[in-house]
């Protein structure tokens, strides 16, 4: 008889909830029993099979096999599994992984035959997960009322997740849970201080601090290349065990086995956090990190950060130490540094690469909106993602799935390594093996074909460090990827080479590795940049760096298939060598010629230039002597925007009348520049900064304004004052009331105030020596109150200039009075 879990005290209300509501949400803590107990449980309730989804093909496949043993059978019996690349099949139950959920509902929405399905570790809201509970409600509504649905969850807040499935019931199991004592460093590790030393020195330290409470040591690292550089820092003292999901299935069943006499330690990855039951676990080590991946969209890459755990995770991994016994939890950072962490880590669907996911809602015809996500997708990253299939082929204009896209829907790859190996064939299998999995050479030069030559012949000598279980494991996967694609159609995919455009099988035999490369990446062909170091821009915008001593270094173009780091110049981890030939054949339509007149500001001049363009790489560049005038205009109309017009005297003047008078064009300079079509016929014979400095706008604003404005602007807003002897005075529009400046005795005579547009002139009169003698708008009250005063004063000052005592009655002058003649 087994042991009672703790999950088995709800089992019944599980089951009542599931018979009454077809569907519902059991929260229960690692360790409760909820992943080997609830399948078996259901058996007799569920009619068809019962599918349950693993977030890791490690887990589904312990899953499946603890299942087995629990019904005392081997797998295979009532109880199978399904992962990428292995399967076996079971009657009742069925243990797959999230992806192949996918493949199955795109393939029957009804489906058919299964009567639950059961998504298991939910709470890691893996993209997979999210999207699978999504097409399963909705296949649910609209095809399999009688289809149950549990979620199932360690840490969740399992409130929004039963709203989304409109109220489903929420069961809980509080577990079993021995207590646990945490120990944290005594302060924050020092600023540069290694994660595999600190790991390594905290886990010897555990060991000899708790070897007396006997048990597994179970240490939490960020990925496999920690675990193994901690591995060869920890010595024999003990055995000394690895646990990560890209482990061989033999290594991984021995990490996952009763322990023996020896004391045990066992490196794992986030893996062990829930979904797996390590035996006698008494000790953990947290060093605090988990490695994630990352989704740019503006630069479309993705990249594995380490970041520092959440608080969700932290507990997670502290109560693995708690299920058979109380324990130990070491953390590997102080308690004052708690705080800090964040309280859940993100969903994968809000940080990760969209483009699968991207494609599987266009084969199923829905928006994201249509669907019930407890995440919705972000739009930039989403929109990315179609963008890329549609360079693809595997969207069209619309956003519509195409039949190429249906065609990599069918293939069990990231939608860019799907098209390359639909277009290029079987040949590519090893390429795309090796780019859906991890470089398996490490410290090597970025050359993808140093790889390949290991993939093919791995007994060759390579003078680099090998992976070899990463090398056997893409080795199958390639092997695999071959008899799939020759399966299919008849002996072969069809192979668009664009959107528009297929491949001959000549074609396709004659395609190297950077056109082979090219194919999933054409947004990441790189041109080196002029200079000494190895800089490239990238097809897609972004920048990436070489090493200068990397042999592909010296490569005008090169194709950069993994690059980590800043996504504004990532660094180049694995790359191939690419011609222009291969690619102007490779994507013909693809290049484009682009004829470019535009304003330099740094030259300051206009340059027009011939370019073929693929993407954001200039492929070639020559002068275009024969630009039309027309585009020169524009462009230097554009530099009159970045450094404003040129106003002369005159055509100030002319602006400063315009702007007087209602109904008239706007004549401020953003005004007139937000358009410019009225300046563009005075600017095609342009060419230099020192050209715009002498253009006159006197012309093009009276262009502007048009016949009948000038005319009125004559009248309302003249540009001169006619004096009574005839003579035009300039009219000063650029203060608040236009201005004049005259002689006084020129205006002997005149009775009435000068006006334009029915507003008084603001006249400034000048002595014979052309000093400011007055400034009024009331020359009549000036002639009658001031004048008296001022031709006191000027007649000492200029006596042979005429001062009559009645300037109203004298007649304008600008002239002496001869030497000797009377005064007056």
């Amino acid at each position: 008889m087994q042991d009672r879990l703790p999950i088995d005290d709800v089992l019944p209300a599980l089951s009542e909830a599931l018979a009454a509501e077809g569907c519902a949400v059991l929260v229960a803590p690692p360790g409760a029993g909820k992943t080997t107990r609830v399948p078996l449980a259901l058996l007799d309730q569920v009619r068809g099979k019962i599918l349950m989804l693993e977030p890791r093909r490690l887990a589904a496949r312990a899953a499946a096999e603890r299942l087995a043993e629990g019904l005392h059978e081997a797998v295979g019996a009532r109880v199978g599994y399904r992962i990428r690349g292995e399967a076996v099949a079971g009657t009742r139950i069925e243990v797959v992984t999230e992806g192949i959920l996918t493949r199955m509902i795109q393939s029957d929405p009804a489906l058919a035959g299964i009567g639950c399905v059961i998504f298991d570790e939910f709470h890691e809201r893996s993209l997979n997960a999210d999207l699978g509970l999504a097409l399963v409600w909705e296949a649910r509504g609209a095809l399999r009322e009688d289809l149950a649905l549990l979620v199932m969850s360690a840490t969740l807040e399992a409130e929004p997740v039963a709203a989304l499935m409109q109220g489903a019931p929420v069961v809980r199991s509080e577990g079993r849970a021995f207590p646990v004592e945490t120990r944290w460093l005594d302060r924050p590790l020092p600023a540069g201080a290694r994660l595999v030393d600190e790991a390594a020195r905290l886990i010897l330290l555990a060991e000899a601090e708790t070897r007396e409470t006997g048990g597994t040591l179970l240490a939490f690292l960020p990925g496999e290349g920690e675990i193994r550089r901690v591995m060869g820092l920890l010595g024999d003292s003990c055995e000394v065990l690895p646990l990560y999901g890209a482990l061989d299935a033999k290594a991984q069943r021995a990490a996952l086995s009763a322990p023996g006499a020896q004391r045990r330690v066992v490196l794992a990855t986030a893996i062990a956090e829930t979904s797996l039951t390590i035996p006698e676990v008494r000790v953990v080590v947290d060093a605090g990190r988990a490695r994630r991946a990352r989704f740019d969209p503006g630069s479309g890459m993705s990249r594995l950060v380490t970041e520092r755990v959440s608080r969700a995770e932290a507990d997670q991994r502290r109560g693995r130490a708690g299920r058979v016994a109380p324990g130990i939890c070491y953390r590997m950072w102080a308690r004052a540094e708690e705080g800090a962490l964040p309280a859940f880590a993100p969903p994968e669907i809000a940080v990760a690469d969209l483009t699968g996911l991207a494609l599987e809602l266009a084969s199923w015809g829905a928006e994201p909106g249509d669907l019930a996500f407890l995440t919705p997708p972000p739009d930039g990253a989403l929109a990315e993602a179609r963008a890329l299939l549609r360079d693809l082929g595997a969207l069209d204009a619309a956003g519509r799935i195409t039949d190429h896209g249906r065609l990599l829907t069918r293939l069990p790859l990231h939608p860019r390594l799907a098209h390359m190996l639909v277009v290029a064939g079987p040949e590519a299998a090893d390429l795309a093996a090796l780019l859906a999995d991890r470089d398996p050479l490490r410290g090597a030069p970025v050359d993808l074909d140093l790889r390949l030559k290991a993939i093919r012949d791995p007994r060759a000598r390579h003078p680099h460090d090998i992976n070899m279980p990463a090398l056997h494991r893409i080795r199958e996967e390639a092997r695999r990827l071959r008899r799939l694609v020759a399966s299919r159609d008849g002996g072969g995919l069809s192979a668009p080479r664009t959107p528009r455009g297929y491949l001959t099988e000549e074609e396709r035999s004659g395609l190297a590795l950077g056109a082979i490369s090219a194919l999933a990446y054409p947004d990441r062909v790189g041109l080196r940049r002029k200079g000494d170091d190895p800089r490239f821009v990238l097809s897609g915008g972004k920048g990436a760096v070489l090493a200068a001593s990397d042999p592909l270094a010296g490569q005008r173009l090169i194709v950069a298939v993994d690059l980590e780091g800043d996504a504004r110049e990532a660094k180049i981890r694995m790359a191939a060598a690419l011609s222009e030939a291969e690619l102007r054949g490779l994507y013909p339509e693809g290049v484009e010629e682009h004829a470019i007149c535009e304003w330099s500001r740094r030259d300051g001049r206009v340059m027009a230039r011939l370019q073929e363009r693929f993407g954001a790489l200039v492929l070639s560049d020559r002068i275009w002597s024969d630009v039309p005038e027309d585009r020169v205009a524009q462009a230097v109309l554009d530099g009159l925007r970045l450094d404003g017009l040129p106003w002369s005297k005159a055509a100030a003047r002319l602006r400063a009348r315009i702007s007087l008078l209602r109904d008239m064009p706007a004549v401020d300079d953003e005004s007139l520049l937000a358009d410019g079509g009225w300046l563009l016929p005075w600017l095609g014979k342009l060419r230099t900064l020192a050209d715009i400095r002498s253009l006159d706008l006197v012309e093009p604003l009276q262009s502007l304004i048009g016949w009948e404005g000038q005319q009125r602007l004559g009248r309302e807003a003249p540009a001169h004052f006619l004096t009574p002897l005839g003579r035009k005075v300039p009219i000063d529009y650029d203060h608040e009331t236009p201005s004049i400046e005259l002689r006084l005795q020129e205006l002997f005579g005149v009775t009435q105030h000068p006006a334009v547009g029915g507003r008084p002139l603001r006249i400034t009169l000048l002595s014979p020596g052309q000093k400011p003698v007055q400034v009024t708008i009331d020359l009549p009250g000036f002639w009658a109150n001031s004048y008296a005063d001022v031709r006191k004063d000027m007649r000492g000052r200029y006596p042979r200039h005429p001062w009559p005592e009645d300037p109203t009655q004298a007649d304008p002058t600008l002239r002496a009075k001869p030497r000797g003649g009377p005064g007056r």
